[in-house]
């Protein structure tokens, strides 16, 4: 079954939100006449801590395209098939790849959109497995079946030993469709069952295969531990399909999520439940002390959310050309109010729980 699309994206149905200043306006309370939540800013000031600074450079996580199959409800990217100009270019591509021999970082994220979508995709992970270089590719599942040119995909991971991170919202087709689209759980579970077929997900084998759960509403998610346990067992029981591990993260408050939460009158609701839930020891493990976030075009930032809210590094090194390493180390990461949904109970990363 074809996936239906939900939605236009923010962008393309004249949606104020689609610009970050609107975005960050929100975040701000910048039209509430008082302000009904504490600041990000406000909590490591009570913390004594001045700036939040990079511990090392591990991870180099590019956005190689907004361009995708689907239009999920809550993407904090705004990515769809209707976001074809933002695709990552050749150029950048392989200053993206210099930045990875020349710099050792250990681990390539790939992300977007649907990255498999960029012509330049495969050219770029069989350039990095040739670089020894761990790689990461962030698949929607429905990519897989999308279309016949992306069948073999499972056979491309694995003869590049591409570690595959795959969204499923939940082992239900009600929850999954309702926040992904109609006909993607039915896709998502056929494309699992390939990438089983060559491999990924089986014990004893080198084929990584790991899930990402989402809320599908204004909540926090579960124990990662307990859901994975559940997502084994129910993926499993109903279809043989088997994975490794299962990430928990948080929905934050941009992009559609925030769209959401303003249109169904949740979004104050949700800030005082992550406000509530924020939790110090998470700060020393947040993704933005060890990962370095590349969009699409070529501009350098703290992490895909201030990616998306168009958060530049403040100085000199702000895009991949003026790519300065003793900068960037010694730089102050951005923070603001959406990162609360990285330190709320424990912590939200792009590899889920952080403690």
């Amino acid at each position: 079954m074809g996936v239906k699309q939900r939605s236009k994206s923010l962008k393309n149905s004249g949606n104020a939100l689609h610009h970050s200043f609107y975005q960050l306006k929100v975040l701000s309370q910048k039209d509430a006449q008082e302000h009904l939540f504490e600041s990000f800013e406000q909590q490591m000031q009570k913390l004594n801590i001045q700036d939040l600074r990079p511990s090392h450079l591990e991870i180099l996580q590019i956005n190689i395209g907004k361009l995708c199959n689907q239009s999920c409800a809550h993407c904090h990217v705004d990515a769809g098939p209707d976001r074809k100009e933002e695709n990552m270019s050749f150029d950048t591509l392989k200053k993206c790849l210099f930045l990875i021999k020349t710099y050792d970082f250990k681990t390539v994220d790939i992300t977007g959109g649907a990255p498999e979508m960029n012509p330049h995709f495969r050219w770029f992970v069989q350039e990095c497995y040739l670089a020894g270089v761990k790689i990461m590719v962030r698949c929607n599942l429905t990519i897989i079946k999308a279309h016949q040119k992306y069948h073999d995909l499972p056979h491309f991971f694995a003869a590049n030993q591409v570690h595959v991170i795959s969204s499923l919202p939940h082992f239900s087709q009600a929850r999954t469709d309702a926040q992904r689209g109609d006909g993607v759980f039915e896709d998502s579970i056929a494309a699992l069952q390939m990438l089983n077929e060559v491999g990924y997900g089986r014990e004893n084998s080198n084929l990584i295969l790991d899930l990402v759960y989402n809320p599908t509403g204004a909540f926090l998610p579960g124990d990662q531990s307990s859901l994975e346990n559940e997502f084994k067992r129910q993926l499993q029981r109903k279809f043989g399909i088997e994975f490794n591990h299962l990430f928990a993260i948080t929905n934050l408050p941009i992009s559609r999520f925030l769209d959401y939460l303003l249109s169904t009158g949740k979004y104050l609701d949700y800030m005082h439940q992550l406000v509530d839930a924020f939790n110090p020891a998470t700060l020393i493990g947040l993704m933005c002390r060890n990962t370095l976030s590349i969009s699409w075009d070529g501009y350098l930032y703290d992490c895909d959310f201030n990616q998306m809210l168009d958060l530049k590094f403040i100085g000199k090194a702000k895009h991949i050309d003026d790519f300065d390493l003793e900068e960037i180390m010694n730089r102050n990461i951005i923070t603001h109010n959406h990162c609360y949904g990285c330190t709320a109970g424990a912590g939200s990363s792009c590899g889920g729980e952080i403690i």
